[in-house]
């Protein structure tokens, strides 16, 4: 039976000190809208940027336009082949001047203008990442402007090899050219940052995080909504939840064993981090500890944001620039990401190289999995949305930032063409694809950086 009912877009689960933002329902959708063939979803963009380059050979595909195969380190993704863009001879052309090293490269990643050189907390991009250009536009109709994640903290310092500030490598979003967007590392305060109540500050952070199942606090409410929408809303609703409770559950499995790990041996406890079964802030980065499961549970919090349209955009840090992090956890590893970067053609430490590269993209794999799974309007969250991951060199071993490796996964609401490798011409500025995101996005993004014009070549 067809439900009549409307819900406010703007409808929220809401509780004793709780407040859950509700994916799109059809029962939010204007009438005139219902009654046509496709209901039309937000869109999204999400920006995924991992440090240090990638093995030189192993991430070009073979093959051109959709007749290609994978590189070694993108295997990950064949069974989202048909849904991604593999694209070349992209550049980041500010890349090239000033400032040599990693550092220069990842703050401009997605600003795409010059650094300027300093030691202090001076720092300047040259103007706003392309995220947040989004977010000023697309922003204000979701709680959040936009979703800043990480897992790596800070890095403070100068780099003694090229003489500029480290803050440059532990941001990619910057809200101006001198202020870098605030970096949640953090899963229980991104969870509850978004779910608990709707934060004025967004670079706030809850000082005393619910203990209590927000969840709980909410489903008086959520059981008398459930009771007026149709079933296929009913469906959708209730997979939401699922969602939300499996994360609850992951993120206090963590707190509780705070009190277990007082009373063990330190041996005991470096076993525990090991298995990941409990993982800090701080965690020492050269220890080799497995942060894959912090990687995927940051990231379900992120596809939750987009599922409940708490925000539009986001970005998604996999580790800071020059990250020495040990990826001993991975069977063929020893050494740290930084140090296999610097590989200098040894065929050992090329390796160790690939198998790091190929362990992130198994992560953006796991991200376009949960997209795809989370079912939205006649289609899934995946078909509204675009995920460009990149990394803001080429070559660790050389600094090189031509030809960056860059992906872009996603429907784009229907305008992307997916599932080819496409060459542009040499030295096309990374800008382009910043401005066509913006473009996709609805943002007024004319002019961005160094870009020359959108990428008519990706559209359907």
């Amino acid at each position: 039976m067809k439900n009549n009912w409307k819900i406010s877009r703007r409808r929220m689960l809401k509780g004793a000190g709780a407040c859950i933002a509700l994916p799109f329902l059809e029962a939010m959708a204007p009438s005139s809208v219902l009654a046509s063939p496709f209901v039309a979803s937000p869109k999204r963009a999400v920006f995924m940027f991992s440090p240090n380059g990638v093995c030189p050979g192993k991430w070009n595909p073979t093959g051109i336009g959709s007749d290609f195969q994978l590189s070694p380190i993108l295997k990950p993704l064949e069974r989202h082949k048909k849904d991604i863009l593999v694209l070349q001879q992209l550049m980041n052309y500010y890349s090239t001047k000033g400032v040599e090293g990693h550092y220069s490269k990842t703050g401009n990643f997605l600003s795409s203008l010059e650094v300027a050189r300093t030691i202090g907390s001076n720092v300047n991009v040259g103007g706003p990442s392309i995220d947040q250009v989004i977010a000023k536009k697309v922003g204000k109709e979701t709680i959040i402007p936009s979703l800043v994640y990480g897992i790596d903290r800070m890095s403070s310092g100068v780099c003694t090899s090229t003489g500029i500030t480290k803050l440059y490598g532990s941001y990619i979003s910057w809200e101006t050219a001198s202020k870098p967007a605030a970096k949640e590392i953090n899963p229980r305060f991104a969870f509850d940052r978004m779910f608990r109540n709707v934060v004025p500050n967004k670079n706030a952070k809850p000082e005393n995080p619910l203990k209590e199942s927000i969840l709980d606090a909410v489903m008086e409410d959520a059981q008398t909504l459930q009771k007026s929408l149709g079933i296929a809303d009913q469906h959708k609703l209730e997979e939401y939840l699922a969602s939300i409770r499996s994360v609850e559950m992951r993120l206090g499995n963590k707190e509780q064993m705070k009190d277990f790990e007082s009373g063990i041996s330190p041996s005991i406890k470096k076993e525990l981090q090991r298995l990941d079964i409990q993982i800090e802030e701080h965690i020492d980065l050269e220890a080799g500890i497995d942060c894959t499961e912090r990687v995927r549970l940051m990231l379900d919090i992120m596809a939750l944001g987009l599922w409940s349209d708490a925000s539009r955009v986001g970005t998604f840090m996999f580790s800071n620039s020059a990250t020495r992090r040990n990826f001993s956890f991975l069977e063929g590893v020893r050494d740290n990401f930084h140090s296999v970067s610097h590989h200098q053609k040894d065929p050992r430490r090329m390796l160790q190289y690939e198998l790091i590269n190929t362990w992130h993209i198994e992560q953006v794999a796991y991200f376009l999995d949960k997209l795809k799974s989370i079912p939205e309007g006649d289609g899934n969250l995946f078909d509204s949305s675009m995920v460009m991951y990149g990394s803001g060199l080429k070559d660790g071993d050389r600094h090189s930032e031509e030809n960056l490796p860059i992906l872009l996964a996603g429907g784009g609401g229907g305008k992307i063409k997916s599932g080819r490798h496409i060459i542009f011409e040499e030295n096309t500025p990374l800008a382009n694809l910043h401005q066509t995101i913006g473009h996709i996005m609805g943002a007024d993004v004319e002019g961005f950086a160094d870009g020359t014009g959108i990428l008519s070549e990706i559209f359907a």
